[in-house]
């Protein structure tokens, strides 16, 4: 039999990675079932309930969240709604029916006042709705399931959706001059490859429960991601690095938000690739 899994939230970048290397025939063991907010909104309850009574899931990956850092500020009940009380109710429904969630997490629930990288241990403390909408999530789940993965991840970028490489390819296309911060550090993460990782613990079938951190390896400033991608889309740009105090917006962001990823990489026996790797198949992707 196969193992059925269930990906809310599947017009995100999460959802659509899964949905193409589904598409491409891997992971034939899995069963995926894809649902949207129309389909399947988990911040209702009851519609939860009724979606689980009605099939049987093995698996849940959470991809869905309100991802809106700035608009987050303004929109603080909506950010809670999704991230807060969405993954309440998986997690209620999730133990009622015994299926494994599995929850994406970020690093925006650290301040980044932390020189070194952030560790599964490490003390969260965000300074944005947004961070602390995902923290509520995470601590909900905690509260409610014995048996959950929680991973977090940082600086998510993909061929899919949103994301700061697909906007820099954009702007660099209609802009001869950008200004980019170069205070904040942190780790690209290629979408794909935590997708991977996070199939390959479903198949893998390890019970090793609990809190995890999943990025790619090194760590860079948002000034030296758009370099990276500039130098690799082939784009002619002059391009500034300025503070963060030069750049406000309405969301504070964390100075580091490294992850330490050792954890994941010794439970579930994982190589971990470089930020770069990822990079070159995005470009290659997008241009297509």
């Amino acid at each position: 039999m196969k193992t059925e899994v269930l990906i809310t939230g599947s017009n995100g970048q999460l959802g659509k990675t899964v949905f193409a290397l589904h598409q491409g025939n891997n992971y034939k063991a899995l069963n995926f079932t894809f649902t949207t907010k129309a389909t399947l909104d988990i911040s209702n309850q009851e519609q939860v309930d009724r979606y689980f009574q009605s099939n049987n899931f093995n698996y849940c990956i959470n991809c869905a969240a309100y991802t809106a850092v700035d608009r987050a500020e303004e929109e603080k009940e909506e950010a809670f709604l999704i991230n807060a009380i969405g993954a309440r109710n998986l997690a209620e429904v999730c133990k009622k029916y015994g299926v494994i969630l599995i929850h994406i997490s970020t690093d925006f629930v650290f301040d980044g006042s932390k020189k070194e990288p952030y560790s599964e241990t490490d003390i969260p403390n965000p300074i944005n709705v947004y961070g602390a909408s995902k923290l509520q999530g995470e601590r909900n789940i905690q509260s409610i399931l014995e048996n959950y993965f929680i991973i977090r991840t940082s600086w998510l970028y993909s061929e899919f959706g949103n994301n700061f490489v697909k906007t820099m390819l954009r702007l660099g296309a209609e802009k001869e001059e950008l200004h980019v911060v170069n205070d904040q550090i942190g780790s690209p993460t290629y979408a794909q490859d935590l997708v991977e990782v996070v199939l390959e613990i479903i198949i893998s079938g390890n019970k090793k429960f609990g809190l995890y951190h999943f990025s790619n390896k090194g760590a860079i400033s948002w000034f030296e991601f758009a370099q990276a991608v500039f130098k690799f889309g082939q784009i002619s740009i002059k391009l500034n690095s300025i503070q963060t105090k030069n750049y406000p917006t309405p969301a504070r962001r964390p100075k580091n938000s490294v992850l330490e990823s050792s954890k994941i990489e010794t439970a579930f026996k994982i190589t971990t690739a470089d930020w770069k790797n990822g990079l070159h198949q995005v470009i290659a992707k997008y241009y297509e």
